[in-house]
């Protein structure tokens, strides 16, 4: 998002989201969350301590106003109460999610810390005892082994071959497919990928023998006299001779998983990156190594996180049986 464009909220809002797209080099994404997470914060406080007219439209609270004193002085309490709170809230069937109100309380968590830890403009953080909301666990969807092959035998056509590798790298590298989109064909090397992550983290990801055939197979029929110039790098092409899309790549997966009678409604590519990481630790991966080929950086994991060398990262990707399976064998096997 362009901060510069940005003029309602107030300046030491401005300056912590300044810190994570600047310094931290967060997403997009992940500054705006912080954004209208914390601007919902500030109107919802004014509104309940009556510093505003009760009349006023929630969303045209100016929060402008708002200064150090005003965040000294709210109440773990308050913040219980806006978990849950939405201004379009009508009755229960309007209930924020869980995934919301946990990524809501992230939001208010790290501005907290921010001003503490980084800024030293709190003398206590009110968010040292604040609970994150309750989320029911759940399992993340995979496909099986034997419905990867049919996935893969189901690319025909013009841009089989493109199609075929970009289901590889999904189910035996496990990227993202923001990170599958980057991909330059300056960042392919013999047994390995570099990857550009979120924050703009790279590392390395290494792939099996089938994985390197297929993307062999593809670049001798990627056209580059036809690609437009500004794209001449991108790995993936669409047909309009551009650096494929995210969406282009979600349709194609999405006509690859009916054609092989596959329920295109339970799987998407990021289902795909977690069949990488389930056949992996299916096959004895430790954990860690797979935190870092999927290139996790999760908070509660951070202290017990270890950087592990890349023969251990190496082998993280050959344990993956999809990424090991010749194209031969997949059609064999059909």
């Amino acid at each position: 998002m362009n901060l510069d464009q940005i003029n309602d909220i107030p300046d030491i809002l401005m300056e912590f989201l300044e810190y994570h797209s600047t310094v931290r080099g967060h997403s997009d994404r992940t500054v705006a969350a912080y954004y209208l997470d914390l601007k919902i914060l500030f109107r919802y406080l004014k509104r309940r301590r009556h510093l505003v007219d009760a009349k006023t439209p929630f969303n045209e609270i100016d929060i402008t106003d708002v200064d150090l004193d005003f965040i000294k002085a709210i109440r773990i309490e308050e913040l219980y109460r806006y978990q849950s709170f939405s201004p379009e809230l009508q009755d229960s069937s309007h209930a924020l999610s869980a995934a919301s109100r946990c990524r809501r309380t992230s939001s208010v968590k790290s501005f907290f810390n921010y001003l503490t830890v980084k800024r030293h403009l709190l003398d206590f953080n009110v968010c040292q005892e604040l609970d994150m909301p309750k989320r029911q666990a759940s399992l993340p969807k995979y496909l099986e082994e034997s419905e990867c092959e049919r996935l893969l035998n189901a690319c025909d056509g013009p841009y089989a071959l493109r199609d075929y590798c970009i289901l590889m790298l999904f189910m035996s590298c496990g990227l993202r497919v923001s990170e599958l989109v980057s991909l330059n064909t300056t960042d392919l090397y013999e047994d390995h990928v570099r990857v550009l992550g979120k924050g703009n983290k790279e590392r390395v990801v290494y792939f099996g023998e089938g994985c390197r055939e297929a993307i062999d197979d593809y670049l001798m029929v990627r056209d580059e006299e036809k690609i437009i110039p500004q794209d001449k790098k991108a790995l993936f092409i669409s047909r309009d001779n551009r650096r494929i899309s995210v969406r282009g790549v979600q349709k194609m997966v999405e006509k690859k998983l009916k054609l092989a009678g596959l329920d295109a409604t339970r799987y998407s590519p990021h289902k795909l990156r977690h069949t990488a990481a389930t056949l992996m630790l299916k096959n004895g991966v430790d954990t860690r190594a797979l935190q870092e080929v999927l290139g996790h950086s999760n908070l509660n994991t951070t202290q017990i996180y270890t950087h592990l060398d890349n023969a251990a990262l190496h082998e993280a990707a050959m344990a993956n049986p999809i990424g090991r399976k010749r194209k031969e064998e997949v059609q064999n096997d059909d």
